[in-house]
């Protein structure tokens, strides 16, 4: 892999990570139109981490507090405390609701990334749920055992290429009386555990002579280039969620989703 490859590679994976519009579809899409290949698991595992700690660094003081709170048990102890303790339960929560319906039904997941027409129609549902979590009027209600599930399950329905992992669990998040921001915190710092136990599970797979043959260099420029890229779509993205215009990610995928839909059917 060129450098300037790893680069564009690394740039559409900060992208398409964060911002609503499903990094797995648009892998697919480009696997099947332009005949795209692959650059290999070692690029997987090191653009996953590069992602993964773009979240670490955005959210640097959200993920401090909630390992700190993890020591701090007096009755006398603060809210903020207190809220911590509560959301990292919650994120715990969620996390093994996603990790046990993934190992469960990986098998008929993976079937999925070759059909590319369902890509395109998951696109317009991440584009409705995009839409009409704009819609909806803020409740600020606290996260409970079953909002945290309810996450945690459709982050697993996200798996599916086309759904958005980050708009999908956003809106629903939303729609279940969450406000906008704490919503949008609890996604992404849900998304760590996530992206991590991918990148793991990716290691397995690596063949041992592949990292001693292989110059490294490229791989950790496209996971420098995803982190940069993903810390600044976290900041636009977050931008957009606090106004409400998630709107215009609702267009782009109702476009790609037209177009991928075409294409199958005319071709």
């Amino acid at each position: 892999m060129t450098i300037i490859k790893a680069i564009i590679l690394g740039i559409i994976q900060g992208l398409t990570e964060f911002l609503p519009v499903s990094s797995s579809g648009h892998l697919v899409i480009f696997q099947n139109l332009l005949n795209f290949q692959e650059p290999g698991i070692v690029f997987e595992v090191i653009v996953h981490l590069g992602t993964m700690l773009a979240v670490v660094i955005y959210f640097r003081k959200d993920i401090g507090n909630l390992i700190s709170s993890i020591f701090i048990w007096n009755q006398d102890r603060s809210d903020n405390i207190r809220f911590y303790q509560h959301l990292l339960f919650y994120l715990l929560l969620a996390t093994i609701v996603t990790a046990i319906l993934g190992f469960a039904f990986k098998n008929i997941l993976e079937s999925f990334f070759e059909n590319i027409l369902l890509v395109g129609f998951m696109l317009i549902i991440t584009g409705l749920l995009l839409f009409i979590s704009d819609k909806i009027v803020e409740k600020g209600k606290d996260i409970t055992i079953f909002r945290a599930l309810l996450i945690g399950f459709i982050q697993f329905i996200a798996i599916i290429p086309g759904i958005s992992r980050s708009g999908s669990t956003i809106s629903v998040g939303i729609f279940s009386g969450l406000n906008r921001d704490l919503s949008a915190r609890f996604s992404f710092l849900l998304s760590i555990p996530a992206i991590f136990g991918a990148g793991i599970l990716e290691l397995k797979d690596i063949p041992q002579q592949t990292l001693s043959q292989s110059s490294l260099i490229p791989y950790l420029v496209s996971g420098l280039s995803a982190m940069v890229v993903g810390y600044l779509s976290i900041s636009i993205f977050l931008k957009l969620i606090r106004q409400a215009k998630l709107f215009y990610f609702s267009v782009y995928c109702w476009i790609i989703a037209v177009f991928t839909i075409a294409y199958v059917i005319i071709l």
